[in-house]
């Protein structure tokens, strides 16, 4: 784990921690003057807003983290949801040979969703799952996964229409279906409201300002070792503002953002494996410890 790159924030923080470090080993070699002025500053101010500085980024992250972990759920709930309508659909319906059109749906509503949320567009997804006068009507739409999850409903009423769903039946598909939609408004309230700009100001102020005066209340304590000692500090408190500011925005492309790739898929392949298809999709893994 000393040695992983590739999922760490070290790479968005190579420059500025660098900086700090070198920025420190000039304070070290000027032994702490300024235009031949000394700065006498001590541990003490530091030791205080440090554990200010602490506090504040632990809420900041506690609170990206709960909507990373939110989103995460929000995606379990959609596997879960989109299971239990493929399984009644194939055990509840008199008829199933519409079976396949409604569970392609779902899992077309899956990928779109997760294209939405990228900002990607979903139409070779889409070509591939649904019919060409399905992908027309998506296509034309603003707001495609709500069109699709619209299409889903129509599967059932069709059903229900034909007298292939019991009329008692129709509330618990329907329940699941409401669930389905409740992610869809889910995802879309965390997409589109991100934490206040004022805190990622303030943190990011404090913090560089901290770490460009520690050296001054270090050099006179433990001399030579002023830049380890900051850079090791700097380190800390910039990859805990990086952390917090990637998994923020938890639909995104980032190391440590959510696999939506891999979720949209594994939903995909057990779906289909629900219609009792062989050929499935293979779900990506992690590479160096991450997914996409």
């Amino acid at each position: 784990m000393l040695f992983v790159w590739r999922g760490s924030v070290l790479p968005n923080i190579a420059p500025q921690l660098l900086a700090v470090i070198a920025f420190s080993a000039v304070v070290v070699a000027l032994h702490g003057q300024v235009f031949e002025t000394k700065i006498a500053l001590t541990f003490v101010p530091f030791t205080l807003v440090g554990l200010t500085l602490a506090i504040f980024l632990g809420f900041r992250n506690n609170t990206s983290y709960a909507r990373y972990w939110e989103a995460r759920t929000l995606w379990g709930t959609l596997l879960n949801a989109g299971r239990t309508l493929a399984r009644q659909s194939l055990t509840l319906l008199d008829d199933t040979s519409k079976a396949p059109e409604l569970v392609y749906r779902l899992i077309a509503f899956a990928h779109a969703l997760r294209h939405e949320l990228r900002n990607t567009s979903p139409e070779q997804d889409l070509a591939r799952l649904l019919p060409a006068a399905d992908c027309q009507r998506v296509a034309a739409a603003r707001y495609k996964p709500a069109i699709i999850l619209l299409m889903v409903g129509e599967s059932l009423r069709d059903a229900r229409q034909r007298g292939h769903v019991p009329p008692v039946l129709v509330p618990a598909m329907e329940l699941h279906l409401g669930q389905l939609s409740e992610v869809l408004g889910g995802c879309e309230r965390i997409a589109g409201t991100p934490i206040p700009f004022t805190y990622n100001v303030i943190i990011h102020r404090t913090i560089y300002l901290y770490c460009l005066l520690l050296p001054f209340g270090l050099v006179d304590s433990i001399g030579v070792m002023t830049p380890l000692i900051v850079g090791f500090i700097a380190y800390t408190f910039f990859a805990l503002e990086a952390l917090g500011a990637q998994i923020e925005e938890p639909f995104g492309i980032e190391p440590n953002d959510l696999a939506l790739n891999a979720m949209a898929c594994m939903i995909e392949a057990t779906l289909r494996e629900i219609l009792g298809e062989r050929e499935l999709p293979v779900v990506p893994g992690p590479v160096n410890f991450v997914q996409t």
